[in-house]
């Protein structure tokens, strides 16, 4: 099971749900101020830079090559509207824009911002906030999924991600993340 950084004392305890979860990077200051530039700056052009170091990074590579799909971690449509564009999407094309699929979840609830809010509050603030649309509920039903996210730090987002595509009868799902915070 391909892994970039060790386990975190979170998911020594409890195991994610996802089968692999590998980062380009550590969430260090000089790549949280130029994610931070991608997303809440309008600099959606940093998504081809950041996107190299994802693919450039071999465990990231083999797990794009072996799904069947890219699914990106969706925003809320105010979140959307308020951006301009979906970071994760971004990262996704980047990644193989042949095998993105858009909208394989959606975020059907609006939910608070997760910065600010404790590990235990981010996983209740995001229950059952993602789901499989109808329209791609056949399409990925058996398949494997490489969730696509910017930033893993509790990893509660990619959790409520994990648990809605499991639910939707995805076979695997394995995460890629540009960046995690260190363990």
């Amino acid at each position: 099971m391909p892994s970039s950084l060790s386990v975190c004392a979170d998911c020594a305890t409890q195991a994610p749900p996802w089968s692999s979860c590998v980062a380009a990077k550590v969430y260090t200051a000089a790549w949280k101020e130029l994610i931070s530039a991608f997303k809440f700056q309008n600099q959606a052009g940093l998504a081809y830079f950041l996107g190299q170091q994802m693919r450039h990074k071999a465990a990231i590579a083999e797990l794009v090559q072996a799904c069947d799909y890219l699914v990106p971690v969706p925003l809320s449509a105010q979140r959307l509207r308020q951006r301009g564009f979906n970071q994760a999407l971004l990262l996704a094309r980047q990644l193989c824009v042949k095998r993105c699929l858009a909208q394989g979840l959606i975020r059907w609830r609006d939910t608070a911002a997760q910065s600010g809010l404790s590990r235990q509050e981010r996983l209740l603030n995001l229950a059952q906030a993602f789901m499989v649309p109808p329209k791609n509920a056949q399409r990925l039903r058996g398949s494997r999924v490489v969730l696509v996210d910017d930033v893993m730090t509790t990893g509660a987002t990619l959790r409520a991600c994990t648990l809605a595509l499991l639910s939707a009868g995805v076979a695997r799902v394995d995460v890629v993340v540009l960046a995690r915070t260190p363990a």
